[in-house]
């Protein structure tokens, strides 16, 4: 009777033991499937890629980041107002100096040709004034210079030089900017490719060619700019 009992009982252990290695063994099979993995990668905070082309955006020196966006004539003069407009805010009511805040300005779409310079204006006036359906607002022809340069008859002309003085930096579109060549190039005979150069020599102050002006407005808010439309 005791040799039963004792066979029984050793029986019984050696089952719960057997019992308990599957449960460890089913235990690290759950652990390392691909639903928990995947878990443990969804818990895990979202950082975005950093891109060495991009890294201009961390070298604008400011405490504080902002981008306007502009795609048309008018939305670029907003912009203008608007980036003026900051600049006097803070300083105004918080002290801050010019220095204190990082500011770019997004020319993009029908407003990239507003990043070009007198020379590309003047000698490419009519084609540019086309795609970017703007006239000169006092003479209501094809400008001959950049109206939001200099000080001029426009609204907000001198406030894009005094932008820049200030340290404002200008995204430029490149694929807009390829597109304004083309339509150059077949009006007067020329290289697309050698106008792109003629054009990219001669951008505004501060401004850098980005690959498109849409992504200069991800990747910078990417790297912590708040982001306005400007209209």
């Amino acid at each position: 009777m005791n040799g039963k009992w004792l066979q029984s009982s050793m029986a019984r252990r050696l089952f719960l033991s057997r019992l308990g290695a599957g449960v460890g063994v089913v235990g690290a099979s759950v652990l390392s499937s691909p639903s928990a993995d995947a878990q443990v990668a969804a818990d895990a905070p979202w950082r975005p890629a950093r891109h060495a082309q991009d890294d201009w955006y961390d070298k604008i020196p400011g405490v504080h980041r902002f981008l306007f966006d502009s795609s048309t004539a008018e939305s670029m003069g907003w912009a203008l107002q608007f980036a003026s407009n900051y600049f006097t805010a803070n300083q105004d009511v918080y002290g801050l100096k010019d220095s204190d805040l990082a500011v770019i300005i997004v020319a993009r779409h029908k407003a990239t040709s507003f990043a070009y310079n007198d020379a590309i204006w003047a000698k490419y006036g009519k084609q540019i004034s086309e795609q970017a359906e703007f006239m000169d607002p006092k003479t209501k022809e094809p400008p001959k210079i950049n109206v939001y340069g200099q000080a001029g008859e426009t609204q907000q002309a001198g406030k894009m030089d005094a932008l820049i003085k200030k340290g404002v930096q200008f995204a430029v579109c490149q694929m807009s900017t390829r597109g304004i060549a083309t339509r150059i190039a077949k009006a007067n005979g020329l290289e697309v490719a050698n106008v792109i150069k003629e054009i990219t020599e001669n951008l505004i102050g501060n401004a850098h060619m980005v690959p498109a002006g849409i992504l200069a407005v991800n990747r910078a808010q990417e790297r912590g700019y708040s982001f306005i439309y400007s209209t």
